[in-house]
């Protein structure tokens, strides 16, 4: 199991009384949705022992694949788990369901918390506005390093087109998602390319989380960097062309 990180690389307690503060007014659920045979989780969960305790974790897993709580979570920490297996649209739909926070924040499994992550994101939320925040985008040294300039890529599409993925750990209040309509189960991918549409065409602001969230960068390892990249620019697009199409339909 990785080991959780040293307390001298986070924030201080001054931090932790703004977060709890913040978390009591406005509880926050954490979905994360895992896939057959995924074992990422664990490091994450490594990391999020540190929500304040109006918080909890709720995993949605495609079986029945082993993952436990780490050694010193706090008994004052809701930490609960499902299994199923229809897709990553609709284990996030069931956390959404299941959640009790006012806000919801879907994180991938291979996803993993930087310094500034938890800081920035209390501050969001302790904000009074209404919108689908995301964090810049950065890859683990477990890949090639061109996948910098796909972090890069990301980030600025996010910025100047108001476009994030899912890697970038959107968040949300639970009312939002409800109205948006959660995320599309028909889709076999794209999720949360779509659910950022839909808040677009609902005039739901679409705003930066401003610290860094951390993803795997192993299947460009595996798959090759030029063939990931490709695809992903294809499936962008694609996915574009499709939703201002729609865009141009009446929302009830």
């Amino acid at each position: 199991m990785p080991a959780a990180p040293a307390a001298a690389h986070w924030p201080d307690a001054n931090y932790l009384t703004v977060a709890a503060a913040a978390l009591h007014e406005n509880p926050l659920s954490v979905i994360i949705p895992m896939g057959p045979g995924e074992s990422e989780a664990q490091g994450l969960l490594d990391q999020l022992h540190e929500l304040p305790d109006n918080s909890e974790v709720i995993i949605v897993k495609a079986d029945n694949a082993g993952l436990r709580r780490p050694e010193h979570w706090p008994a004052t920490l809701t930490c609960r788990g499902y299994v199923n297996g229809g897709g990553r649209a609709l284990q996030m739909n069931l956390g959404a369901r299941v959640a009790h926070g006012d806000w919801l924040w879907f994180v991938h499994a291979d996803s993993r918390l930087l310094p500034q992550t938890l800081a920035s994101l209390h501050e969001f939320i302790g904000q009074p506005h209404d919108a689908l925040g995301w964090f810049d985008l950065r890859f683990r040294k477990d890949g090639p390093w061109l996948c910098r300039l796909n972090a890069w890529g990301a980030n600025l599409r996010s910025r100047w087109c108001g476009l994030p993925f899912g890697d970038q750990g959107l968040i949300l209040k639970r009312m939002r998602f409800e109205r948006l309509g959660g995320f599309d189960e028909s889709l076999e991918c794209g999720e949360d390319h779509h659910l950022v549409w839909q808040a677009h065409a609902r005039g739901l602001p679409v705003k930066r989380v401003a610290a860094p969230l951390a993803t795997s960068a192993r299947k460009y390892a595996e798959q090759g960097w030029f063939n990931v990249t490709l695809r992903h620019v294809r499936l962008t697009f694609s996915q574009a062309t499709a939703a201002k199409r729609a865009l141009r339909k009446p929302v009830r």
